[in-house]
């Protein structure tokens, strides 16, 4: 394997890490909301995993802006000009919201409007994290005295950046609707396990719906990814069977009488975004940004890449353990789940 190729697909894991463990990460803030007055159990049960949860999803965007600026510096610098405003706001949004969950675990008496800011944020900030996607396809690059310009102009009037962000806001609460729902059932919590699973059978299908309507809103700006998209149907045809086994669970009554499977429908659905993110990560390459910037020209030199490789090696001895304790601890410990 290549420099490029083994640059990529590092880069590639961190940004299919961040987008599960974020989704579920910031759609947990959104339900502790919207559930905070109407049913306290399933508030409590989101905020029980997202109280240790968020500092370890921000490990992995650290890890993932590192790995960019990295491994591909030129991509980095175009990418910086290019998605200056959306990532600015992310970064905002991101300080308000670690500041918020910090402030409403010990400022008792403005918890409630703390847990709502936290909520919101956590709401917006998937959808302007997918805007990138269409605008790494070019259709909304000019370049002006040798330097890559965005027109916000035309991609604010652009069906796809909605379509996108939808998508993006669609599929970060489904996964952490499935996810609770198992998360409520390892808990011991029955009646909160149940609801999550309702939402996530509604979810469902409509982020299914969005993540097609995305796809033909693409046309005509990137009519390129389009057409390699459907040179790598067998693996979103993939997909589609792993969404359905996983949706299925969900109907799944078992021996016990409960009705549904979640941690089956977690695993296979989060097959099914493995899948479906490697197709599409397939059919963009070898483009970073279309279609001026390729992955071959937007690499490092051999010897910082050796260097790096190195580094996040070592990275991977430490954290992997703490990563292994931090589950065994939050995700899986009976005590720290049925606290009261």
């Amino acid at each position: 394997m290549s420099d490029t190729q083994l640059a990529i697909t590092i880069l590639w894991c961190f940004i299919f890490i961040y987008s599960i463990a974020g989704s579920i990460d910031f759609g947990a803030g959104f339900w502790s909301m919207v559930f905070s007055k109407r049913n306290p159990h399933a508030a409590d049960i989101a905020n029980r995993f997202l109280s240790p949860s968020w500092e370890v999803t921000n490990v992995f965007l650290v890890l993932l802006v590192v790995a960019l600026v990295g491994f591909f510096p030129r991509a980095a610098f175009v990418l910086g000009t290019l998605l200056l405003v959306p990532v600015s706001l992310v970064l905002v949004l991101l300080l308000f919201r670690s500041a918020f969950i910090v402030y409403s675990y010990s400022v008792q008496k403005h918890e409630q409007a703390l847990r709502i800011v936290s909520g919101i944020t956590g709401l917006f900030i998937p959808g302007l994290l997918v805007s990138v996607l269409p605008i790494s396809l070019g259709g909304f690059i000019h370049t002006e005295q040798g330097f890559p310009q965005l027109e916000f102009g035309t991609l604010l009037r652009s069906a796809t950046l909605y379509a996108h962000v939808g998508f993006g806001i669609l599929t970060e609460l489904f996964l952490s609707a499935l996810f609770l729902s198992d998360y409520g059932r390892e808990a011991g919590n029955e009646q909160v396990s149940q609801q999550f699973r309702s939402l996530a059978i509604v979810l469902g299908p409509l982020a299914l719906a969005m993540a097609v309507l995305a796809t033909f809103t693409m046309v005509p700006e990137a009519l390129w990814i389009v057409a390699r998209m459907q040179e790598q149907s067998v693996w979103f045809l993939l997909s589609v069977v792993a969404f359905a086994i996983g949706y299925g669970a969900l109907w799944i009554r078992r021996k016990d009488g409960r009705k549904g499977w979640p941690r089956l429908a977690v695993v296979m659905t989060i097959l099914q975004f493995a899948l479906a993110s490697y197709a599409y990560g397939k059919a963009h390459l070898p483009y970073i940004v279309y279609p001026d910037l390729t992955v071959e020209a937007g690499i490092t030199n051999h010897s910082m890449f050796v260097s790096l490789l190195w580094g996040y090696g070592f990275g991977t001895v430490i954290l992997l353990p703490v990563f292994v304790l931090f589950w065994w601890l939050f995700l899986k410990d009976k005590r720290y789940l049925r606290t009261k």
